[in-house]
């Protein structure tokens, strides 16, 4: 079963053609590791599949079953997508704890259950509870806050834009172990935007995707893949054996 798919999709920022024509589709429970080029429109595409703007979109995108390609963030995030962001902000004047309460629906004077408190100390974050959203965090404290509240949400389909970039080795086990969990429990699935690989050391991840001029190619070898885009780049890597299909992956 699919848990996404995205059809013909053609963005545009301005005057410039961003993707055109990008079909795509994510089978629920699994996870999907993106890799191309710098300015491929990895990062454009999984934020067109949140519904961010400022982009014109046309196409379809479906999330179970569901045409969202008219429907806001906020919207999107109510049926279960998810989103971390590459470069998570600074917020002033909210505490995490409190974002977190918020994220699980609970009151700001409500306490954290057993599990929940669990969670937060498995993400090394008990003592961050009081201070302010990532202001005065490292980078891989602010990646571990954001993928707190991405798991605090409890969404069906997580989109995670380079978990791996500006965090510490122990930060990456860190994270790739919690997803692997979250997902692994809740029957979700996960599309992971990376340019370095290294989460495929700590991250179970069935499919590599690889976008290419707007061309998205499925592989069942994700490491294998990388090691063949850092040996001979993404126009060899894209004509080698092991890909499954050009466009839809249909399991």
């Amino acid at each position: 079963m699919n848990i996404l798919e995205v059809k013909g999709l053609v963005v545009k920022l301005g005057e410039k053609i961003i993707l055109n024509g990008v079909d795509m589709a994510l089978q629920k429970n699994e996870n999907y590791i993106m890799f191309g080029p710098n300015g491929s429109g990895k990062t454009t595409l999984i934020n067109v599949i949140m519904g961010m703007q400022p982009y014109e979109v046309s196409g379809k995108i479906v999330f179970m079953g569901e045409d969202i390609t008219e429907k806001t963030v906020d919207e999107r995030a109510k049926l279960g997508i998810s989103m971390e962001f590459q470069y998570p902000p600074e917020i002033t004047g909210i505490r995490l704890s409190d974002l977190l309460k918020l994220c699980s629906g609970k009151g700001l004077k409500d306490d954290f259950n057993e599990e929940e408190r669990d969670l937060i100390k498995a993400f090394k974050l008990s003592d961050f509870m009081d201070r302010n959203i990532n202001v005065g965090f490292s980078g891989g404290e602010r990646k571990r806050s954001e993928l707190l509240q991405m798991i605090f949400l409890k969404p069906k389909l997580l989109l995670l834009d380079e978990p791996d970039s500006g965090v510490d080795v122990e930060s990456l086990k860190l994270i790739a172990s919690e997803v692997q969990r979250y997902i692994e429990n809740s029957g979700s699935s996960a599309l992971i935007v990376t340019h370095k690989g290294d989460i495929l050391e700590y991250f179970k991840s069935e499919h590599a995707c690889v976008l290419l001029d707007s061309k998205i190619y499925c592989f069942t070898d994700p490491k294998h893949i990388y090691e063949v885009i850092k040996r001979s780049g993404y126009d060899q890597c894209v004509s080698c054996e092991e890909k499954i299909t050009e466009g839809w992956h249909n399991g």
